[in-house]
C-alpha cells in the first residue's frame, strides 16, 4: 500500500462503516488473529464490524476475544449473506483468491458490489483488492495487520483485546517464533504487544497446552502411521476417516501434526494426507526446511499453494490414490531436495 493509497482508507473509514471481516476456510490463528483483530481496532472506532467464516474452526481459538460474534456462512448463511450484502467494504484476510472460502461463499463474494481491502502474506495474490497489502517476506497476517494499523498511525490505539488477537496470530504462523521468518521486528512487535496487554504465558497455554483425550490418542495413531522415504529426505503420515471417527476427531486436531514428520533427522520434506469423507477430498499439509519450496510442489500437483516452507493442498482422488501420486511424482525433485542448504 501506497502513500495515496493509506490517504484514501484513512479518509473513507472517517466516517462509520459496515465492514465484513473474511478469513480462508478452515481459519488457523493468523487467520481469526488477524480478523479478531480487525474487528476490534474497527469497531473502536465507530464502525460497525461482523467477523463472516466461511467454516467452523478449531476449538482451542474459540477463547479469543470476540470470536463468539463470528457468523458461520456454512451454518449461519442467512445472517452471513445479510452482513456481505449490506458492507461497505470487505477485508480478506490471511488468503489471497476467493476460491479459498470454499464455493458457496465464493459465488457470494463475487456477487459483491464493493470494494476488497486485502492484507496477506502468501505468493501470487490474485488481482481481486482495490487496496492490497501483500508482504511474502512477512511471518504472518497478523503482524500485517500490526503494520496497517502503523501505516494509519494509530499503533496507540492497539488495547488488550487487539494485541491478545495479534499475538496469537503471530505465535502460531511462526510455530512459536522459530521459523526463519520471524525477525528481529516481529520481536519487537511482540514485546509491544505484551506491553499494550497480549498475555503470552496465558496465550500459549490456550493454544497449545490444552488437549482433549481424543486428540491425543489421534497424534498417537498419526505417529504410528508416519513412513520414511529416505533416499528423498522425505516423510509422511496419513489419517483415514476411520482413524478420526475412532477417536472423536474435533477441527484443530491434527494442526501441527505433519511437523512431527519434519521434526525427524535428516527429514527435509514432510507431508499429512487426511481424508475427509464429507468433502469427498484429501486434505493435504506441506512443511519443508531450507531451500525446497513445498508451495510450488503443490501448485504443481495438488491444486494448493501457500509459502516456500508451509502450503496446503487437495485432492479429489483415493487416499492410496495420492499417496502412490505423492510417492510417483517425489523423485522429479530428488536434486533439490538432496541440496536443500539444510542438509
Amino acid at each position: 500500500m501506497n502513500v495515496t493509497e493509506i490517504k484514501e482508507i484513512k479518509e473513507f473509514f472517517s466516517t462509520p462503516k459496515n465492514v465484513v471481516v473474511v478469513p480462508h476456510r478452515n481459519p488457523d490463528g493468523d487467520a481469526m488473529g488477524s480478523c479478531l483483530a480487525i474487528y476490534h481496532y474497527l469497531g473502536s472506532k465507530g464502525h460497525t464490524v461482523t467477523v463472516v467464516t466461511p467454516n467452523d474452526y478449531p476449538s482451542f481459538l474459540k477463547w479469543l476475544p470476540g470470536s463468539k460474534e463470528a457468523y458461520k456462512f456454512d451454518m449461519q448463511n442467512r445472517q452471513a449473506k445479510g452482513a456481505i450484502d449490506t458492507a461497505d467494504v470487505i477485508f480478506l484476510l490471511d488468503f489471497n483468491a476467493l476460491h479459498r472460502v470454499g464455493n458457496d461463499m465464493q459465488n457470494t463474494l463475487e456477487k459483491y458490489k464493493g470494494d476488497f481491502i486485502m492484507i496477506d502474506h502468501h505468493q501470487q495474490p490474485d488481482d481481486i483488492a482495490k487496496y492490497l497489502f501483500s508482504d511474502t517476506s512477512i511471518c504472518s497476517t497478523c503482524q500485517m495487520v500490526y503494520h496497517f494499523i502503523e501505516k494509519l498511525d494509530d499503533v496507540a490505539s492497539i488495547n488488550a483485546d487487539i494485541a491478545t488477537c495479534l499475538y496469537t496470530g503471530i505465535m502460531t504462523d511462526t510455530g512459536s517464533f522459530r521459523f526463519p521468518s520471524t525477525t528481529s521486528v516481529t520481536h519487537r512487535i511482540i514485546a509491544d504487544l505484551i506491553d499494550k496487554g497480549a498475555e503470552n504465558a496465558k496465550i500459549h497455554n490456550n493454544v497449545y497446552d490444552t488437549n482433549s483425550y481424543g486428540r491425543l490418542q489421534l497424534l498417537g495413531r498419526a505417529l504410528s502411521n508416519l513412513k520414511v522415504i529416505k533416499n528423498l529426505k522425505t516423510a509422511y503420515i496419513s489419517l483415514t476417516q476411520e482413524d478420526l471417527d475412532e477417536f472423536n476427531f474435533e477441527k484443530g486436531d491434527t494442526e501441527g501434526v505433519v511437523n512431527y514428520a519434519l521434526s525427524l533427522d535428516g527429514i527435509i520434506f514432510a507431508a499429512i494426507f487426511i481424508e475427509d469423507v464429507e468433502q469427498k477430498i484429501i486434505k493435504m499439509s506441506f512443511r519443508s526446511k531450507g531451500s525446497f519450496s513445498v508451495n510450488q510442489f503443490a501448485r504443481k500437483y495438488f491444486d494448493g499453494g501457500g509459502h516456500d516452507n508451509a502450503a496446503g493442498g487437495k485432492s479429489l482422488i483415493s487416499l492410496k490414490e495420492t499417496i502412490e501420486k505423492f510417492k510417483s511424482v517425489l523423485p522429479e525433485f530428488k536434486e533439490e531436495l538432496l541440496k536443500s542448504y539444510e542438509n
